[in-house]
């Protein structure tokens, strides 16, 4: 069977990386109908999840996030895409956002009318 292994160095904690994770289970939970478990330790937490098709764990540390996942024979077809989309989770979740940018801020005021 198919495996998938993402490691995802970050400088966030545990903490932060704990709210991460929390935020990741509640997308794959509702995008993938995951059945999502998850374990709180004292030096890293362990989310266990599954459905149809898919075992993995996602092992939380404080300065790393380790997911290992088996594909089951149906999807086994869809690994590159399966791992393509997990990357692009774990990057909206970890790269830092930009600022709105403030567009009332930049418009200049119009000219006052001359006379």
């Amino acid at each position: 069977m198919p495996h998938i292994h993402i490691h995802r160095p970050h400088q966030l904690g545990l903490p932060a990386a704990r709210k991460i994770a929390f935020a990741w289970a509640e997308k794959v939970e509702k995008k993938f109908d995951m059945d999502c478990t998850y374990a709180e330790g004292t030096e890293q937490d362990t989310l266990h999840f599954s459905r149809l098709g898919v075992t993995g764990t996602l092992q939380v540390h404080p300065d790393q996030f380790a997911l290992a996942a088996e594909l089951g024979f149906l999807l086994s077809a869809f690994k590159d895409s399966i791992e393509a989309e997990l990357n692009k989770q774990f990057d909206s979740l970890l790269l830092p956002k930009k600022p709105a940018a403030k567009k009332a801020a930049q418009k200049k005021k119009p000219a006052a009318p001359s006379a």
